[in-house]
């Protein structure tokens, strides 16, 4: 995995923005302590920086937000 600039992430060739907990917060209307319980609550996938911060796919945050749960789900089985 290689970080660029603004949170993006690339794998296997594949670029994919890393949203912040209060960025997914703004988009849920929730507090950003929130987003960080979903995530040690299984409900949200989340990848930790070197630092120990939560950041979050924008796709799976996007799918999330549309109510798509078999995306997430299907996301989840190939990891």
């Amino acid at each position: 995995m290689i970080t660029g600039p603004n949170g993006v992430f690339t794998v296997d060739g594949t670029t994919e923005r890393l949203l912040t907990p209060g960025e997914v917060a703004r988009m849920f209307r929730v507090d950003p302590k929130t987003v960080n319980r979903w995530a040690n609550a299984g409900k949200l996938n989340s990848i930790r920086t070197l630092g120990g911060y939560h950041r979050y796919r924008e796709s799976e945050v996007l799918a999330l937000l549309r109510g798509d749960r078999e995306t997430l789900a299907g996301e989840n089985e190939t990891r």
